[in-house]
């Protein structure tokens, strides 16, 4: 019901003397949705981000769609409802006009800050989409959100909360918090994809990500959780990107 974008880079035109580890080309191309964060769009991966180095590298095809500042949630009507798009709609559109996002284990998703709450909560509510999940810097900001004392002034304020995330009081109980989502998955026993989380040390963002391994470690999750020095910013992610991607596809 509206207009969007997306940018793609394919492994096309390999210079196999470039690649580091070549069995990523023993098998077939694997999908990777890649998410912008706040006040993003889908370019941003291909000129502040290594897009295209990590689609030649891994044999991967790399999407990369812009929302706004949606934080890839459903708000309830067509047109607004981004966490389907991102989940169902673009993975179709993709298996339909590229041939790609065939299986689940070809399709994985990642993000960076915004995106990278995006990725946990969309690999969480389409679980037979995804097989693994990549967040670098995750904005899980769903304690402090409902929590009291929000100023108009914060990164999110009260209005930009209430209307991306509904009623933010009971935002813990409901499919906006990624640990509810997850024991709502373990408790029906339903497959769950591989987690990778990396956050700067220096990051405004560190303990809540840090407070989310710990949950995942709680739940036995299967994850891996990596810090290091590093803001919030290009350098940290295209480092930490590459590190999960080899985790991922080891």
């Amino acid at each position: 019901m509206q207009h969007t974008n997306f940018t793609f880079v394919l492994p096309n035109d390999v210079h196999v003397p470039d690649i580091r580890d070549l069995r990523h080309y023993d098998r077939p191309t694997k999908s990777l949705i890649l998410l912008h964060g706040l006040t993003g769009t889908d370019t941003d991966w291909l000129y502040g981000g290594v897009a295209q180095d990590m689609a030649v590298q891994y044999n991967l095809a790399v999407f990369m769609p812009t929302t706004g500042n949606s934080f890839y949630l459903d708000r309830g009507y067509l047109g607004g409802n981004y966490c389907e798009f991102i989940g169902k709609e673009l993975p179709e559109y993709i298996r339909k006009v590229f041939g790609f996002c065939e299986s689940r284990e070809n399709t994985l998703i990642a993000g960076l800050s915004m995106g990278g709450f995006g990725a946990l909560h969309t690999a969480f509510a389409y679980p037979d989409t995804f097989s693994g999940c990549i967040a670098l810097s995750s904005a899980l900001v769903y304690n402090e959100l409902a929590g009291k004392g929000r100023r108009e002034d914060d990164p999110i304020p009260p209005a930009m909360a209430r209307d991306i995330f509904g009623d933010t009081m009971n935002i813990l109980k409901s499919d906006r918090n990624p640990e509810y989502q997850y024991q709502q998955l373990k408790e029906k026993g339903q497959q769950l994809p591989k987690i990778y989380m990396a956050i700067g040390t220096e990051d405004s963002l560190y303990a809540g990500n840090v407070n989310f391994s710990r949950f995942l470690e709680a739940q036995k999750a299967d994850y891996r959780f990596e810090d290091g020095p590093g803001k919030h910013d290009w350098i940290f992610w295209n480092e930490y990107i590459d590190r999960g991607l080899g985790w991922l596809l080891q």
